[in-house]
């Protein structure tokens, strides 16, 4: 994301503020340096609202860094709170397209392990139950395309932990395409075409009740017209 790239901010009011997330941005600061989400909203607040202090924002929940789409964040302490529980109770709910290698079998249905991440290396495996934490999603097949041997994956999340659709799927031998930590180093198609694109990750929905007044609210947007998105054109056309 450029410096200068506005935000797409899809709903805003006093106490939430719903953005696309670019992909290749984090969604909170760490120790890298790189740029956050959270801290350009912050700026951002600031700026349209010449706010003189500290601008308060809270964040709820996350993307990886390599994955775009909807966020939810927190504009009051209050609002927070209650967002946060949302979340902790699965209220909160986070649907996810994705392209897969392969087609995976059967069409539909529930990915269930337990899943532990190394500290050092920042990556998640998948272990023997009793160990790590429990991770669920409901997934279903919405295409496939034979030529180039992937499918387009509708995703419910279960539970949010981190890598969690990366891992169920690559660990099925189903890796999302551009996805460079567990999945090939190179897809088939990319070699061919010499085709760059992101990892195929996007939260294309988000539902969760307004924390102040007895609201659900529902967003959603499609992913961009871009490999591997495109190959999915007729599917995914709004």
């Amino acid at each position: 994301m450029e410096p200068d790239q506005p935000l797409e901010i899809l709903y805003e009011d006093n106490h939430v503020l719903v953005v696309k997330k670019p992909a290749g941005i984090l969604s909170q600061a760490d120790d890298t340096g790189k740029p956050d989400l959270l801290t350009l909203l912050k700026n951002d607040i600031k700026r349209r609202y010449q706010k003189p202090g500290a601008v308060f924002l809270g964040l709820v929940h996350r993307l990886d860094q390599p994955v775009s789409g909807l966020m939810v964040f927190a504009r009051t302490s209050k609002a927070a709170s209650r967002l946060s529980e949302q979340v902790r109770t699965h209220q909160l709910g986070k649907q996810y397209l994705a392209v897969v290698q392969g087609y995976p079998a059967p069409m539909a249905g529930r990915l269930e392990d337990h899943l532990e991440k190394n500290r050092q290396t920042n990556l998640v495996r998948v272990v023997e139950a009793g160990k790590g934490q429990q991770a669920f999603l409901d997934y279903e097949v919405v295409a496939t395309d034979p030529e180039r041997q992937c499918s387009l994956v509708h995703i419910t999340l279960g539970t949010g932990r981190s890598h969690q659709i990366r891992v169920q799927f690559a660990s099925r031998g189903w890796p999302l395409l551009g996805d460079q930590r567990y999945g090939p180093a190179a897809y088939v198609d990319r070699q061919k075409n010499k085709v760059q694109m992101d990892l195929a990750l996007f939260a294309y929905r988000l539902t969760f009740k307004h924390p102040t007044r007895d609201e659900l609210l529902d967003f959603s947007i499609n992913p961009p017209d871009t490999p591997p998105w495109s190959y999915f054109r007729a599917t995914l056309k709004p």
